[in-house]
């Protein structure tokens, strides 16, 4: 019985650590680097403004998947605004259509981490 709980200890302990793939930063990291980084601003003209909504497979923790696949969508030339919500499942991206395209952030996401872990489901027209 022992040998049982030691195993199944293990195995929790285990699945806490490797549960997110990439990036698993506490509150704190995240809140120094917004602190050391400021925001950039990005105008973009009426006209060329964007958005971009669309589920995303695969997330497993809101700081580790969720967090990250919103920075790098943020970081991106003509993104104004990436919101991802672990709880839906669902990324909203305000963009200048005339750098980005919904395939773009679409390759960017599925391209983060290791590249087999998030997919994009689009909304049915």
């Amino acid at each position: 019985m022992k040998i049982t709980k030691t195993i199944l200890a293990f195995a929790f302990v285990s699945l806490l650590t490797v549960s997110c793939k990439k990036g698993a930063e506490t509150k704190e990291e995240i809140t120094e680097k917004e602190v050391a980084a400021p925001k950039k601003e990005v105008v973009i003209a009426t006209e060329n403004v964007q958005t971009a909504s669309f589920e995303i497979e695969g997330m497993t923790c809101a700081i580790g998947c969720a967090k990250t696949i919103e920075e790098e969508l943020g970081a991106l030339d003509g993104v104004q605004k990436a919101t991802v919500d672990f709880d839906s499942k669902k990324a909203t991206v305000v963009f200048d259509k005339t750098i980005q395209s919904q395939e773009s952030l679409t390759k960017v996401v599925e391209a983060t981490a290791d590249g087999k872990t998030y997919k994009v489901v689009l909304p049915k027209s």
